[in-house]
């Protein structure tokens, strides 16, 4: 028997697809890994697939649907393979915790490039904001007004604030979205306050690193309400770029956009070049040093 569904789970060899109001236990045939040699799993949390069920409940995934998007990583154990972290979403939000662990800026303009490369709307969830002290509060204000002047969504959040949760459910509402960042952020305690149904597990912070300890294994597709979806991912301690070349990257920088006419050179990388019109407006205080500094550490990471 063949059905059409949806992957809301993936443990790496097995994959859990709903249809049809059931969730049934499926692999994939190994002619998926061969044809898609270049990434580490072939399908995807989000994916539409067609699989065929046998005598005993289980299905093999026969066909990956097309994708309306997806967002991929350089896999963390190969230069050479990207890994799929979500596909078919509606918006990605990167969550970061304003202390414990602290906000790494480097983290969320690594995640912004991607979604701007792959299409994807995206947007900045800066969590635990009842820890911030007076230099958090100063370090919380520069950013917000950094990301909003340049046209991401912002949002400040903490599990304690009941207001602050349900501003998020208001942008979650209707749409699939994705929550990627570090493990200890505290993306699994958000989800449990906008549904405190789902009871997910929630982990510590280590005393020693003050960093998070992972509690999502896999990731999955929670259903908040039946028009509203939410990927949970796993904690991610890196985010390496795939698949853009050193004369592209400024184009997923939209404060760069502009001063890239200026540009002397066609192939411009805003680095070295003589007549940088995007350089040129960094010295001037047009472009936040922040976001430059890291524009170059990417663009380093790629020409590397």
């Amino acid at each position: 028997m063949t059905k059409t569904g949806k992957v809301i789970q993936s443990t790496g060899k097995w994959y859990k697809v709903s249809s049809g109001g059931k969730v049934y236990d499926c692999r994939i045939p190994g002619k998926f890994r061969l044809v898609k040699s270049s990434v580490t799993n072939p399908v995807a949390v989000g994916d539409n697939v067609d699989f065929t069920v046998a005598d005993d409940g289980r299905g093999m995934i026969d066909t990956i649907h097309d994708r309306k998007n997806y967002i991929p990583r350089k896999a963390t154990r190969s230069n050479k393979k990207l890994q799929i972290l979500v596909a078919n979403i509606d918006r990605a939000w990167v969550v970061q915790s304003i202390r414990q662990p602290n906000m790494k800026r480097g983290f969320i303009d690594r995640f912004l490039v991607a979604c701007e490369a792959y299409e994807i709307p995206s947007g900045i969830i800066i969590n635990k904001i009842d820890l911030a002290d007076d230099g958090a509060q100063r370090e919380l204000a520069a950013a917000t007004e950094t990301y909003k002047a340049i046209g991401y969504p912002v949002l400040h959040t903490t599990i304690h604030d009941k207001a602050s949760v349900e501003n998020l459910w208001k942008e979650l509402r209707g749409k699939t979205s994705v929550f990627v960042g570090h493990s200890g952020v505290g993306k699994t305690s958000l989800i449990n306050a906008l549904d405190p149904s789902l009871d997910l597990t929630v982990g510590d912070i280590s005393s020693y690193s003050e960093k998070g300890m992972h509690t999502t294994t896999y990731a999955r597709l929670l259903s908040l309400d039946d028009q509203s979806y939410l990927v949970d991912t796993p904690g991610v301690k890196e985010f390496g770029l795939v698949q853009i070349e050193p004369y592209e990257l400024s184009i997923y920088f939209p404060e760069m956009h502009e001063y890239r006419l200026n540009c002397k050179f066609n192939n411009c990388t805003h680095n070295h070049e003589p007549k940088c019109g995007v350089a040129e407006a960094f010295e001037r205080g047009e472009i936040d040093a922040e976001r430059y500094a890291s524009y170059l550490n990417m663009l380093d990471g790629i020409q590397s």
